[in-house]
């Protein structure tokens, strides 16, 4: 059984966590973030630290969901999160004009991805995303939205890739 839910969550100075109703929220200096709050879990927070409980031992596991939640909504309203992409390939671009990204992805039209609320998408070299922002999924969801516009081949490794993904290729036919 995992005891993800019995480590406790130290809150650094600047955070606040509030349970209302059935509302989880964390405010920061990177944003405010809220998660639902299942009925049969308890929150409490004492001396700068929150710690999760199950009511009944079905919701253990559901225990430990909320906990790593709200762990990923304290990080990002302090540190935040970024994932970073790579354009591999020949003429392979990216731009920013105003808030939307601008692709160039060996199609015959340019490719134009409008980043989402609490998401910034900025381009420090023309082969170079940066997805930053407060919300774990969001800027996951974010990423992996532009990477699927033209994801890794596996014969040349063209394609936008994850900073840290490795592609594993294939050797091509022979005669």
């Amino acid at each position: 059984m995992s005891r993800v839910a019995k480590k406790p969550i130290a809150l650094p100075k600047g955070v606040e966590l509030n349970v209302q109703g059935g509302k989880i929220s964390v405010k920061g200096p990177k944003g405010n973030l809220s998660v639902a709050k299942p009925d049969g879990i308890e929150i409490k927070v004492e001396n700068g630290v929150a710690t999760m409980s199950a009511n009944d031992d079905s919701l253990i596991a559901l225990s430990g969901t909320i906990r790593s939640l709200v762990s990923n909504m304290v990080q990002g309203v302090t540190q935040g999160f970024e994932r970073k992409l790579e354009l591999v390939g020949v003429g392979y671009r990216a731009s920013m004009q105003g808030k939307d990204l601008n692709l160039s992805l060996g199609f015959s039209h340019p490719v134009v991805f409008q980043a989402p609320e609490g998401v910034t998408i900025t381009t420090p070299s023309q082969t170079e995303i940066l997805v930053q922002g407060a919300d774990k999924q969001s800027v996951g969801q974010a990423a992996a939205n532009i990477r699927a516009f033209r994801p890794p081949e596996p014969y040349k490794g063209k394609g936008v890739k994850y900073a840290d993904e490795v592609i594993i290729r294939k050797e091509a036919k022979k005669a």
